[in-house]
């Protein structure tokens, strides 16, 4: 069912399902509680601006409970701090778009960030609502991803992911270690509310190649071949050998920062994306024109507090 809503600051409507059996008189009582998190008044407001719709048109604010009823609304914005940094375009063509994300710029909307994301910035810069990611990465994290212009083709880049059929290569700034090359295998779980996953004893379900390709005093660049594709992988993976990533405030030791201090950037860069296109039949091969500031200029990156 296509909503009736067109997309506002390049997002989409919030669509909801009513209940097929319920007791609520009114549209109003089961929004309420259906939406705990938004105030009462702030609900009733919605339905008599008539910002609330169903197939026929706007819901009133008498409007009866209809079961198994379908309504759409844009929901309000959280206040969000804008990230000072630019998505650069690496590539784009009918099927695809490929960016380079900054550090700081979370890939799609969820929870805090919602305007201030890749994915919402791209739709608008570009012009294409129906732009939608076939993979992420983490907030902090810069370097390439990639989009997929046509609804109808997002699974089949999806697939590739899952599949593991996408060759990716990231870029690390840390203490020079011992060891290397070596690969890292473990057991990584994420729980969900729990900001931090963590390595347990276990069968491993997460694998790393790292190698220390060029070393600058104390400071080592490692790539980083991740096999599997866990959540913080490559952060607690590289912990967990004793060289953690420059800027990491997630591990080893959990930091507190605010949302608006950006002189930090973890320096770790998903610097190559390669891939067999599932739509061209083409092998398809990006490198991100990012550069770690840590790397590029170590003194001043010390100097400035790091």
């Amino acid at each position: 069912m296509v909503s009736p809503l067109p997309q506002r600051h390049g997002l989409d409507a919030a669509r909801l399902r009513f209940p097929v059996v319920g007791t609520w008189a009114t549209a109003l009582e089961h929004l309420v509680e259906r939406l705990p998190r938004v105030e009462p008044g702030r609900i009733e407001a919605m339905l008599r601006e008539g910002r609330i719709v169903g197939s026929d048109g706007p819901v009133g604010v008498d409007a009866p409970f209809v079961p198994g009823a379908v309504v759409w609304f844009h929901r309000d914005l959280p206040v969000e701090v804008p990230v000072p940094f630019e998505v650069a375009v690496v590539h784009q063509d009918e099927d695809i778009v490929v960016v380079d994300k900054p550090h700081f710029l979370a890939s799609i909307p969820r929870g805090k960030h919602v305007v201030e994301t890749a994915l919402v910035r791209l739709r608008r810069q570009l012009g294409i609502a129906s732009l939608s990611p076939a993979h992420r990465l983490d907030r902090v994290t810069a370097g390439l991803l990639l989009f997929v212009v046509r609804p109808e083709a997002r699974g089949r880049y999806q697939t590739l992911f899952r599949d593991r059929l996408v060759s990716k290569e990231y870029e690390a700034v840390a203490p020079v270690g011992a060891g290397f090359p070596r690969t890292v295998r473990s057991r990584i779980v994420k729980e969900r509310g729990v900001i931090r996953a963590f390595e347990v004893d276990g069968e491993p379900n997460a694998e790393t190649v790292v190698e220390l390709v060029e070393r600058r005093g104390d400071l080592g660049r490692y790539r980083l071949t991740p096999v599997t594709g866990r959540t913080h992988q490559l952060r607690l993976h590289m912990a967990g050998l004793g060289v953690p990533i420059l800027g990491d405030d997630f591990y080893p030791v959990l930091t507190d920062r605010p949302l608006d201090d950006f002189s930090r950037p973890l320096q770790l860069l998903a610097r190559v994306l390669e891939f067999p296109d599932p739509v061209s039949g083409v092998r398809r091969r990006f490198e991100s024109r990012l550069r770690l500031a840590a790397w590029e200029s170590p003194e001043s990156w010390v100097s400035g507090g790091h």
